[in-house]
């Protein structure tokens, strides 16, 4: 490292983080007990169809396969997400939980496409309706979700990951609720097409809301700057600063849920680097971010006036 380079980093300040690394890690055992639940909701809606003939339980059983399968793969991206960093993954597998979310998103899609085609299929041949016994299993599902929901209602919050899976069981209560009405409708006054309108609507629930964790997704493999951090209030902190002079190639960025990241070159008055020193300078631009910012690491590069022109000469 020539003169005039100072590489630090720090934590911010008021920060914590679940021990397993990853935000998603904390919400394991939820996750498990959700994947649980979701195994026997699945079996008990394959029994319900073949005891009543509806073909709604019958589609609701598979869109529970589906989201099965992806809190399975949930559970799985939070045991590589925690594997320890190595030479060549200098951050570990920390964004396999976003690549989970984005495969999550399209299962989504997937599950909201068939909704869609099958709804559209009843509208045209609907299907007879057992309706007292079809109410029984869907209330049973809708109470099973109604649990997996509550595990997972903090844990969405903090990771894309976890927000997939509790997505996918939102999908699950809506399947089950959409069975219940349509059953009642279809019971009290014998209109068979209320189940494919009912499938209707939750497909226009369940859209949105898996766009949304698509983006947010995609943003964090594009390093996008987080939604929460204001990029010019970042640099005028920084600027703000006694003896700072400029700032550039600054980048805010996540490694996955949880876990952002700021790197920066500032440049430094000479005066101020020999009055203060380069590990105090270092303390203050930490410090000034940690009070502000929700930046889990920081790395700064500390130039003197001129240099940014000096590296870009060598560079051409």
């Amino acid at each position: 490292m020539g003169a005039g380079h100072s590489h630090g980093s720090g934590h911010s300040h008021g920060h914590s983080h679940a021990p397993g690394g990853t935000a998603a890690a904390a919400h394991r055992g939820p996750l498990r007990i959700a994947l649980g639940i979701t195994l026997l909701v699945l079996a008990t809606e394959v029994v319900g169809s073949a005891v009543t003939g509806s073909l709604a339980l019958l589609a609701d059983a598979g869109h529970m396969a589906t989201d099965a399968a992806g809190i399975a793969m949930s559970l799985v991206a939070i045991h590589f997400a925690n594997r320890p960093p190595s030479e060549r993954r200098t951050f570990g597998f920390a964004r396999a939980e976003i690549l989970s979310a984005v495969l999550n998103a399209v299962l989504l899609f997937g599950v909201g496409a068939y909704i869609f085609y099958e709804a559209v299929s009843r509208l045209i041949s609907p299907a007879e309706v057992q309706g007292g016994l079809t109410v029984v299993f869907g209330l049973i599902g809708m109470a099973a979700n109604s649990v997996s929901l509550a595990l997972l209602m903090r844990g969405q919050r903090e990771s894309l990951n976890v927000r997939g899976a509790f997505l996918e069981v939102m999908a699950d209560a809506l399947g089950s609720l959409a069975v219940v009405v349509a059953a009642v409708v279809i019971m009290t006054t014998g209109w068979q097409q209320a189940d494919p309108v009912a499938s209707i609507l939750i497909g226009l629930m369940i859209v949105p809301r898996t766009w949304k964790l698509l983006r947010e997704a995609v943003d964090v493999l594009l390093e996008a700057a987080p939604k929460d951090v204001d990029m010019a209030e970042v640099r005028e902190h920084i600027l703000a600063l006694p003896g700072v002079e400029d700032l550039h190639d600054l980048h805010v960025w996540t490694i996955t849920s949880g876990m952002p990241v700021l790197s920066a070159h500032v440049v430094v008055r000479q005066e101020a680097l020999d009055s203060v020193g380069h590990e105090k300078m270092l303390h203050d631009l930490q410090g000034c971010l940690g009070d502000h910012f929700d930046v889990e690491h920081c790395t700064f590069q500390l130039e003197p006036a001129g240099h940014a022109e000096h590296e870009a000469r060598l560079c051409h």
